[in-house]
């Protein structure tokens, strides 16, 4: 979805990060982009920016970048 919007997807958070996106348990890459202040979404706020429904919760949401 990212990709498909032109965006890109990066295992690491850094001062050129323009956007986390933050699953429940994000740990260490959230603290990381909140001391950066790069703005964090949730789900629903990342959907919301590509305008798309959300799917079905899943039992355990992975952290997501």
């Amino acid at each position: 979805m990212i990709r498909e919007a032109g965006g890109n997807v990066t295992g690491s958070v850094s001062k050129n990060t323009d956007f986390l996106l933050a699953g429940e348990e994000a740990g260490s890459k959230l603290d990381k982009a909140k001391g950066l202040g790069v703005k964090i979404l949730s789900e629903k706020e990342f959907l919301d920016l590509l305008g798309s429904e959300p799917k079905p919760k899943q039992k355990k949401q992975s952290e997501l970048l």
